[in-house]
């Protein structure tokens, strides 16, 4: 049996991506049908795996993604109170100087800005002021334009 279980349905174009993910990397999974006919996605079991009620779920033992998501931002959360601690006291994370420090978080709070998880970001005003700042620099834009050629 394998260890990674992919819940969805053979129709979904969600499910199929993942699918041929899966299946073009080699990797085991077992297939766990869903039928979004009868609205199975919008019902328990399937909403503990995930609570949207969409497919696919991902499932890895008794881990879910969502679960998984959960506890990664717990420990963002912690993470983001000692940055607002420090921002609290300097302009940048390693004093009054734009450094590597900083610029090391740039592709990472980019991925971050356009996911749900933006709400812990912008609940620390140093935070969302030190992102704003660094986000904004011209460096940074000439990055993101090399991803629109």
């Amino acid at each position: 049996m394998a260890a990674i279980k992919v819940h969805g349905s053979p129709f979904s174009t969600a499910s199929q991506r993942v699918f041929a993910t899966l299946y073009e990397k080699d990797v085991d999974f077992e297939f766990v049908n869903v039928d979004m006919r009868t609205g199975e996605h919008k019902k328990e079991p399937f909403l503990s795996l995930n609570p949207f009620g969409q497919v696919p779920a991902y499932q890895e033992g008794d881990l879910t993604l969502f679960a998984a998501v959960e506890a990664n931002e717990a420990k963002l959360t912690k993470v983001l109170d000692v940055y607002e601690a420090r921002l609290s006291k300097s302009k940048y994370l390693g004093g009054d100087q734009f450094t590597l420090v900083d610029l090391h978080h740039l592709p990472n709070l980019q991925c971050l800005i356009g996911t749900p998880t933006k709400k812990l970001l912008d609940s620390r005003p140093k935070v969302s002021a030190w992102i704003a700042d660094i986000t904004g620099r011209p460096a940074w834009a000439k990055v993101l334009a090399m991803q629109k050629h």
